[in-house]
């Protein structure tokens, strides 16, 4: 019997080998977005952070170390590169930010005041005839004056000039840092008028000196530069220009950087350009009494008696003369010192500190006088100088 196919019937073939399954392969910017999401949140939170700490208002400081070493009530201090200066009648010393004692370098001075560059810095005995130049490694040169010093500049390189009290005919002298005579002007006080204040370009090829002049009741400043290079070789007196304020005292000059320098007068101020011959490119009328002057290379600072409020104003200006950041203050401070975005204030064992945006920062006592306070690397950190005792604070509560 023959038997018959059901067409309905397929034959069935063994099972082959299973093919591989592809996987799924994410694609690069998918994992990058994905990624980036905790990393955006993560920023942002520490900005938050950042921000919070660095705006908020603070009145309190607590004390992180202390160094303690006995010294006389009269010495000063100022900051220079990475250390501190201290100087005194008896000299002065150089210390670490830890109040460490690096070097000594014994003077006598009756009435010690300081210079400051980046590079150098100098003592002169006011009323006095000595001067000692410094590096951050020591001495780098010392002499006396012939005749008494009423002020002096100092520049990078270690080259002074001083204005030297001689009855009514003051000289203007200029020396290297051994001593030696660069050039000596016998200032003509009837031309001229009586100098009041000088400032040396950072590289010493520039002096500008401000002259105030009285005649007949009328009061007159006159503001002069000078170059010892090329430009003033062929000058009288090396004298490359000058500048008149009628009716006003610029008892203050001071070189922001190579190029621009700025004389302060009693409700004004004027800022110059010119690496060789400073001229004058603009001038600021202030509505209140200059009380306190400041500067970095980036900012000029003025603390005002606001005259039609009861206070004092804080305000900044940059280079060129754009006023940048004001707002009332209250209290009076003899101190102010500003360095990169802060303005510290101090005044016996008060003190106030603003941003360059004019942002409070922290009002209140540290329980001491303050010699000098300068800020810390790290957040809300300090450096603070009493008679006796350099602390590290930071501020809080």
């Amino acid at each position: 019997m023959t038997q018959k196919k059901n067409p309905n019937l397929k034959l069935m073939e063994p099972p082959g080998p299973e093919k591989p399954r592809k996987k799924k392969r994410r694609h690069p910017r998918i994992r990058l977005k994905k990624l980036a999401v905790p990393v955006f949140l993560t920023g942002m939170v520490l900005l938050g952070t950042y921000l919070l700490i660095t705006n908020h208002l603070y009145h309190k400081a607590a004390q992180t170390a202390s160094y303690k070493r006995e010294t006389s009530d009269s010495n000063r201090y100022a900051a220079f590169r990475n250390g501190i200066i201290r100087y005194g009648r008896n000299g002065v010393t150089f210390l670490s930010r830890r109040n460490e004692v690096l070097w000594i370098q014994p003077g006598q001075f009756q009435n010690p005041v300081v210079d400051i560059n980046n590079q150098t810095f100098a003592i002169a005995d006011s009323g006095g005839n000595s001067i000692q130049i410094f590096t951050e490694k020591g001495l780098k040169g010392e002499f006396e004056t012939n005749l008494p010093i009423e002020k002096f500049s100092l520049s990078n390189q270690g080259i002074v000039s001083a204005i030297l009290k001689n009855e009514n005919a003051p000289m203007v002298v200029t020396y290297d840092s051994t001593g030696n005579i660069l050039v000596e002007n016998q200032v003509v006080t009837g031309s001229m008028g009586y100098p009041v204040a000088l400032e040396m370009s950072p590289d010493g090829k520039v002096l500008i000196v401000s002259y105030l002049d009285m005649k007949n009741g009328a009061l007159k400043s006159r503001v002069a530069s000078y170059n010892f290079v090329e430009e003033g070789a062929d000058k009288e007196n090396h004298q490359v220009g000058i500048e008149e304020y009628e009716d006003s005292v610029m008892p203050e000059i001071f070189f922001m950087d190579a190029v621009t320098s700025v004389a302060v007068g009693d409700h004004s101020f004027a800022i110059s350009k010119g690496s060789r011959i400073p001229e004058k490119k603009t001038e600021i009328n202030l509505s209140g009494e200059i009380r306190s002057t400041f500067h970095t290379s980036r900012y000029i600072g003025f603390i005002l008696l606001n005259e039609e409020k009861s206070g004092y104003e804080l305000r900044l200006y940059n280079k060129s003369g754009k006023q940048v950041m004001n707002r009332a203050i209250s209290g009076e401070f003899s101190n102010v010192y500003m360095e990169g975005n802060e303005i510290i204030l101090y005044e016996g064992s008060r003190c106030s500190i603003y941003t360059n945006m004019g942002m409070p920062r922290f009002d209140g006592d540290l329980k001491d006088d303050i010699l000098m306070m300068v800020p810390m690397e790290g957040i809300n950190q300090y450096m603070m100088m009493s008679t006796d005792e350099l602390r590290v604070i930071y501020l809080t509560g």
